[in-house]
């Protein structure tokens, strides 16, 4: 390979970065820290590393002035070794003229080589002639490097944008196995499922390309579709008939309200209920069941826990952990972060201990828990639970679809 008269080789892929350079049309001057801003972003375009723009920086600080010349020559500086590692804090000479190779190789930089290889400034007559570092390229390729660094600006954001998505579709898949897990445990797919959210979660811990995470995605796409094959009869008959039946209670309850608030204003002919208590009455009747829901039906004996495991619980009703001392293990763990939120939540002590005797004191936390994610949603958390103490005891009450419905809710 040949040599320069200093000792450095000539490579091909030199001197045409070199000719290209020339060739190029000279804009105007451009603000230096503006290049090395834009170079900083396009770096893995250009093969280089924060160590490389370090050097680079330090000998554009050598340059007088905000702006470089586009034109050749002109904007050459030239600082000794010594002086540009101690610009450097004290990078070690061999690692500093590693760097400027690799910028140099990059087509970045143009060594300006004197006749016996140090770097000064002559003058001769008016004519100003320096041997250095040329650093016109970087005017010159501009326009390039600020189309790499908008690029790579925009692969930046699709990979972000991706990351996030397969977050979203990881906690899905967890969610939904967790679901499967408690209604159908006779299904042996739900470990791979989890076993397989646990590994994408560990795979996010790392920095991932484009190209890993959308292999990454296209394998949770198909098991979500997978998973809610199997969740498709519990996902579409049990849940809707849930939510209709919710529905018409919302709206019956209402028509019944009005009407007992007529029957009462009628009873006491020109007496009229305080505008308070019709206040109150009209939040509390909101939320309690028609009469003909509750009558002709047999009492029926609480169990002590719910049909339900407590890790569904956990995974669909997360707030209630933030009331939790040392967190929730157990059903007394739970029970004791209901008796601690209970009361925050508007329940009186009355409807709470006619709520345990009705439901029984663990599945009355979990109903506690429930309308805590959705609390923003319930008017009259009192009246609520009370209805839901009277569709206990007349055994047509349990804390499972409401469960299952906020699973499905986080997993839409």
């Amino acid at each position: 390979m040949p040599l320069t008269p200093f000792g450095r080789t000539v490579e091909a892929v030199l001197l045409h970065q070199q000719a290209a350079t020339e060739r190029a049309i000279a804009p105007a001057a451009v603000n230096k820290w503006d290049v090395l801003r834009e170079l900083a972003a396009a770096r893995k375009h250009y093969g280089l590393n924060d160590r490389d723009l370090t050097v680079l920086q330090a000998l554009l600080s050598f340059l007088p002035g905000k702006m470089i010349e586009p034109s050749a020559g002109s904007p050459v500086v030239h600082p000794a070794n010594q002086t540009i590692c101690e610009r450097l804090n004290g990078m070690p000479c061999s690692s500093m003229r590693r760097h400027l190779a690799k910028l140099v190789s990059a087509g970045l930089l143009i060594r300006r080589d004197s006749p016996n290889g140090k770097r000064y400034v002559r003058r001769y007559g008016g004519e100003r002639v320096a041997y250095g570092f040329d650093l016109s390229p970087l005017a010159r390729r501009f326009a390039e490097i600020s189309d790499a660094a908008e690029a790579e600006r925009a692969l930046q954001a699709r990979i972000k944008q991706l990351r996030e998505t397969v977050s979203l579709m990881r906690r899905d898949l967890a969610n939904l196995a967790l679901l499967g897990e408690a209604e159908h445990p006779d299904v042996p797919h739900w470990t791979r499922f989890q076993d397989c959210a646990v590994l994408t979660a560990r795979s996010l811990r790392r920095k991932l390309g484009l190209d890993e995470l959308q292999l990454i995605a296209s394998g949770l796409e198909q098991m979500l579709t997978e998973v809610k094959t199997l969740l498709e009869p519990v996902l579409t008959e049990e849940l809707s008939t849930s939510d209709s039946q919710i529905e018409q209670h919302y709206q019956n309850s209402k028509k019944d309200s009005y009407e007992s608030e007529q029957a009462a204003m009628a009873a006491h002919g020109s007496e009229t209920i305080p505008q308070k208590d019709m206040a109150y009455a009209e939040k509390a009747s909101a939320q309690i069941l028609p009469d003909h829901t509750v009558s002709n039906q047999t009492p029926r004996s609480t169990p002590t826990e719910p049909n339900i495991s407590l890790r569904l619980i956990l995974a669909s009703c997360g707030e209630i952990r933030s009331y939790a001392e040392g967190g929730i293990t157990n059903w007394s763990s739970l029970q004791r972060a209901a008796d601690t939120v209970r009361p925050m939540m508007g329940i009186s002590s009355q409807v709470w201990e006619e709520a345990k005797r009705a439901m029984g004191a663990a599945e009355a936390s979990v109903v506690v828990a429930a309308m805590l994610e959705r609390f923003g949603d319930i008017r009259s958390p009192s009246a609520y639970l009370r209805s839901l103490s009277a569709k206990a005891l007349a055994g047509t009450f349990s804390s499972g679809p409401m469960v299952v419905a906020l699973s499905r809710r986080a997993a839409a």
